[in-house]
């Protein structure tokens, strides 16, 4: 049992990783993003080209990945959603959702149903481990996924809690109108808030092509796994989305060790159940998310 509560701790990580993004634009933008798995898919594809073709370093795809999808990111705020929202709350989810159909349907039309993977490049990495003892195993890569989806959460909270740009996110998130009476401007916080995103969802692309294979109908399991992270760990709280992604994570290894199947149906079990605690005991269900920003404020 405690050789998968570590392994669900470390699988926690990457959903963090995968749910920051989904959970930064909803925070500061109220749009649930259902692109949002369709995008870390196409960024492992860009990061999966220019290895294996342009036969550039990890580090500097990364780089690039990052650049262009922050710039994809910007556009996609401007050109889409920021139009979509002037017509309510509903179209931006459908513009997103429509996204998504095309970007999976554009990368089959180029790659085909192939699955791909990053583990080549990174040779020894991808199935290295450390032996801690007792019988436990911890892999060097789900160690390096959990450190940075904690240094990049790190990131995005001293962004948001102390920098003039995070005190525009905030203030924009809160009220976009009272914002514009002091001088900033909504829609340009909201695009460089949405290209913040789509950088981190480049990183944990990255990751998923490290990790597993893919192929370009992935996203949807990826929104899937980043969705329950969100929910679990509160949305809009970027430590509770770390939280949520160990929860979801630890239930899944542990579902996985009692049944073949247990892996996928004990973490939708998990996220209904905290779902329902959520609905019908709110105080006992935000607990988490209000412990994690007592001790951010502490």
């Amino acid at each position: 049992m405690t050789n998968q509560i570590l392994q669900g701790i470390l699988l926690g990580g990457y959903y963090a990783l995968i749910a920051c993004g989904l959970s930064f634009m909803f925070s500061v933008m109220r749009i649930i993003n259902l692109a949002h798995g369709s995008l870390a898919v196409a960024a492992a594809y860009l990061i999966f080209v220019l290895s294996d073709r342009a036969h550039l370093p990890l580090w500097l795809c990364l780089v690039a990945a990052v650049i262009a999808m922050a710039i994809c990111g910007w556009l996609l705020q401007r050109l889409i959603l920021d139009r979509s929202a002037r017509a309510g709350q509903l179209l931006p989810i459908l513009s997103t959702f429509g996204l998504s159909m095309v970007l999976d349907n554009a990368l089959f039309e180029q790659f085909g149903a192939d699955t791909r993977s990053l583990a080549d490049a990174i040779g020894d990495l991808s199935w290295d481990s450390w032996e801690l003892g007792g019988g436990l195993f911890v892999g060097k890569l789900p160690v390096l996924i959990f450190v940075t989806a904690v240094v990049l959460l790190s990131v995005l909270q001293i962004i948001l809690s102390r920098t003039a740009l995070g005190r525009a996110i905030r203030a924009t998130a809160e009220d976009p109108d009272t914002a514009g009476l002091v001088g900033i401007d909504a829609r340009r916080v909201n695009a460089l808030a949405a290209a913040i995103a789509l950088a981190t969802v480049t990183i944990a692309g990255m990751f998923l092509a490290m990790r597993a294979t893919f192929e370009p109908y992935s996203g949807s399991q990826q929104l899937l796994f980043a969705f329950e992270a969100t929910i679990i760990g509160g949305v809009g709280s970027l430590w509770g989305t770390l939280i949520g992604g160990i929860i979801l994570g630890v239930a899944q290894t542990i579902g996985a060790s009692l049944h073949p199947l247990g892996f996928l149906i004990a973490g939708h079990a998990m996220f209904l159940a905290i779902l329902l605690v959520r609905l019908f005991v709110p105080n006992l269900a935000s607990l988490p998310a209000r412990l994690v920003k007592r001790g951010a404020t502490a």
